[in-house]
């Protein structure tokens, strides 16, 4: 009897995301998974029970290794963060159900840098964006996902990442090659 690579056990317990509700789980050591996509540091796995999110941070459990998510961008002359290495991090944030990422989907609305009017300091960045359905639940991880990553970009101090409904997202959004990962084209 062979067994697929994408079927796991659990090794230890776990906090995932059900897909497509949003809602906290607890996964147990010994429940076996089947590993549906790898993309941007996050697993999207079938249980028993449904389709969930496991971060990155939780791989161990599934026999992955966890990767350590660092960005090698350089600061502009005044300290603020490249707009292109915030962009590159937003390319890292995936809807567990898509394999194209938020940008290629046209889900993000607009990304602004500002510099924190304080004695301490740094560069906040504000990102509008949206989702693919107004009641996918998943929203907030996905904004929380994109939020960690731009947060790993040299010189943000903090981020936002607020979703909006308007306009309403449809396909003609989505970038050229999102639509040919997806085969719309």
């Amino acid at each position: 009897m062979t067994t697929d690579k994408r079927d796991r056990t659990l090794t230890r317990e776990v906090t995932a995301t059900q897909i497509p509700s949003g809602d906290k789980q607890t996964l147990f050591k010994g429940d076996s998974v089947f590993i549906h996509q790898v993309l941007g540091g996050s697993y999207t796995v079938q249980t028993s029970t449904g389709l969930f999110r496991l971060d990155g941070k939780d791989a161990d459990a599934i026999g992955e290794t966890v990767a350590v998510q660092t960005v090698t961008a350089s600061t502009l002359a005044d300290g603020a963060p490249d707009p292109a290495a915030i962009w590159d991090q937003m390319r890292k944030v995936f809807d567990p159900e898509i394999p194209v990422n938020i940008v290629d989907l046209g889900l993000v609305y607009s990304m602004d840098v500002s510099k924190i009017d304080d004695p301490a300091g740094g560069f906040k960045v504000d990102v509008a964006m949206t989702l693919t359905a107004p009641g996918c639940g998943m929203g907030p991880a996905i904004a929380e996902d994109a939020k960690g990553k731009i947060l790993l970009v040299p010189g943000v101090t903090t981020a936002d990442v607020r979703i909006t409904w308007e306009p309403a997202w449809n396909q003609s959004m989505i970038s050229e090659e999102g639509k040919m990962k997806l085969g719309l084209i």
